[in-house]
């Protein structure tokens, strides 16, 4: 059984097949927010996002349209690991108002959105998926399954098995109890078909040390429309980007209550409109 306290990435945790791999990571968290600034503050975060994508502070706007993806991960020709993930690639434009960059000054960004299986564990393989991703692996169906489910058990034992642990992820604990008593939550998430989300965010977030984006669909956004962009809502483990070279993981959650690993990468920056 995995220790969440020495949980790096699901690529880092031991498992059966390499115990070589275990790395230990040490947790800094400090909470002292109550429950109710924490639920306002995080509501207020993301509709500032999304409020600056619509009132014109930022800008996201689609340039191309969808085309069969050319760019797969970097493959290895060990038998662990195996292509077998479609994507969609996606071109967009960025600009901010912020810094005082001329309006024509863009970022061309890619974004490829690489499928996860629906079968419960959407979430944590999506999670496993860009980890390993941005270690320049790619996971077989089974490694991508056991890894995920290693988080989600990492997940248990933090919130269900360790009060002193459970104390570190106050703002989970929160998200956790406003739904449903903490003792049906710890019967639930044994279940390999258990539904992760914000909760389990903020826990992993943390146990690997780990920045996470999470965006929607621009065309999901209030109620529909017909941009084919997306738009970020939340970020998780943003304390881990300051002084790490941990790229993060960016999720694609849909109106279906399904995670995607969104790939991004920046191409050029110019000064001339495209």
């Amino acid at each position: 059984m995995i220790k969440p306290s020495s949980i790096s990435s699901p690529m880092d945790a031991t498992r059966s097949h390499d115990p070589k791999s275990h790395i230990t990571t040490r947790l800094t968290l400090n909470l002292s927010a109550p429950a109710f600034q924490f639920l306002m503050a995080r509501k207020l975060f993301n509709g500032d996002i999304v409020e600056q994508l619509r009132n014109g502070t930022a800008k996201f706007e689609l340039v191309s349209s969808p085309v069969p993806s050319v760019a797969a991960p970097p493959t290895t020709n060990t038998s662990l690991f195996a292509i077998g993930n479609r994507s969609t690639l996606f071109f967009a434009r960025i600009g901010s108002s912020f810094g005082g960059q001329s309006p024509a000054m863009k970022k061309l960004e890619r974004f490829s959105v690489q499928k996860v299986t629906g079968d419960g564990r959407c979430l944590f393989r999506a999670l496993v998926k860009g980890m390993a991703y941005n270690k320049g692996l790619v996971l077989n169906q089974r490694e991508e399954r056991e890894n995920a489910d290693e988080l989600r058990m990492a997940v248990k034992e933090a919130i269900c098995e360790n009060e002193a642990e459970r104390k570190l992820h106050e703002e989970a604990l929160v998200a956790i109890t406003v739904d449903e008593p903490l003792k049906r939550y710890c019967q639930r998430i044994v279940r390999p078909d258990f539904w992760g989300g914000e909760s389990e965010l903020l826990v992993l977030s943390k146990l690997c040390r780990q920045p996470i984006i999470v965006y929607i669909p621009e065309h999901e956004h209030r109620g529909g429309g017909f941009g084919s962009g997306f738009i970020p809502i939340a970020e998780y483990g943003i304390e881990f980007r300051k002084d790490s070279k941990r790229k993060a993981v960016r999720l694609l959650y849909s109106g279906k209550n399904h995670y995607d690993l969104l790939i991004w990468q920046r191409l050029v920056k110019s000064n001339t409109k495209i």
